[in-house]
């Protein structure tokens, strides 16, 4: 659980300085809104200001970015039955962390693959595998760097549920992003 809360803690991190040093290279919106502030108006303009309570509350969030933070939250994706292609409603959250590590070339992660029991051992490893892949391979196509991304395949190793019904398998076929 703390290595989530860890993981969770850095992704934060790196959203929040994301967000702190988009505000500073952008000043326009701001000089807008301080001189509607100064004569009382309220600001017309596309930017933040249009989003802004009369208090002139700068704080909030676009829709964007709390698509974005929801989206880097998200780690871990499963898969059905002896597929390896992540489900298309992934492919938007996966665009936001090919995002999130094109603009932090410092940032590391790894893909753990996994497999249920079902099959052999060699099977659920290379199954485990393909399914990182299949992920690695789209955050590059989306502008994440290979030498950012680590694959690593537990196959049937490291079950997340325990148990042999349909619902503990599809816990266990799954990929997780772990920021290293």
């Amino acid at each position: 659980m703390s290595k989530q809360r860890n993981q969770l803690y850095k992704v934060s991190l790196m959203v929040i300085s994301l967000f702190v040093l988009a505000a500073c290279g952008s000043t326009s919106d701001t000089d807008e809104m301080d001189a509607a502030e100064s004569t009382g108006q309220e600001s017309t303009g596309n930017g933040r200001g249009a989003n802004t309570s009369s208090g002139g509350d700068r704080n909030e969030l676009t829709q964007e970015e709390i698509r974005q933070e929801n989206a880097l939250r998200q780690t871990v994706f499963y898969f059905d039955f002896d597929i390896a292609e992540f489900k298309a409603a992934d492919r938007e959250t996966l665009t936001y962390h090919a995002s999130n590590l094109a603009s932090n070339s410092s940032m590391r992660i790894r893909l753990e693959g996994h497999a249920d029991e079902r099959g052999t051992r060699e099977y659920n490893l290379a199954l485990g595998e393909r399914r990182a892949n299949s992920i690695l391979n789209y955050l590059i196509v989306n502008g994440a760097s290979r030498s950012q991304i680590e694959v690593v395949s537990y196959g049937e190793e490291r079950p997340s549920a325990n148990g042999q019904t349909d619902q503990a398998y599809g816990r266990n076929r799954r990929v997780e992003v772990v920021v290293r």
